[in-house]
């Protein structure tokens, strides 16, 4: 994505859709339902909110931006690419990582909302992924209301 306004993509995002040609991908039995992303510099912290076999789990990690924009590279083979978001709805994200010396990739897409899918947004997603081949849609999951409701405050 050129030219992304890293601030305005600060703050909560909802998991709601996961395309992959990968099956581990779809299959971790620790899943993502939510972030809450800040940015300081060129850093990006990631505050990432799991649903680990129905127990919540958040975990911190911290990035930065490297020669793409909206690409950031984070501690253990991981990169994170924005690939489109409109700031206020939703974001679609290309998620690498490199496990047992093999490469996995995951279309992610996110919402700022715990109820809605912005149906915009998904069909941009479903339109960047349609020859990828494996699809989840997740649901709204506690977890991710537990991230914004102690990431926003009261």
């Amino acid at each position: 994505m050129e030219d992304l306004d890293r601030e305005k993509l600060a703050g909560f995002w909802r998991e709601v859709g996961v395309a992959s040609d990968q099956n581990l991908a779809l299959k971790a039995p620790k899943r993502v339902e939510g972030l809450f992303l800040t940015l300081s510099g060129s850093n990006l912290t990631v505050k990432a909110a799991y649903n680990n076999s129905g127990s919540c789990e958040t975990e911190n990690i911290v990035g930065s931006e490297i020669d793409v924009s909206g690409k950031f590279a984070f501690p253990g083979h991981r990169e994170i690419h924005v690939l489109d978001t409109d700031y206020q709805g939703y974001a679609i994200l290309r998620v690498s990582l490199r496990w047992n010396n093999r490469d996995f990739h995951a279309f992610k897409y996110f919402t700022r909302s715990l109820e809605d899918d912005d149906p915009p947004g998904f069909w941009k997603f479903r339109e960047l992924t349609a020859d990828t081949g494996l699809y989840l849609a997740a649901r709204a999951g506690r977890c991710a209301k537990v991230l914004k409701q102690v990431s926003l405050g009261p």
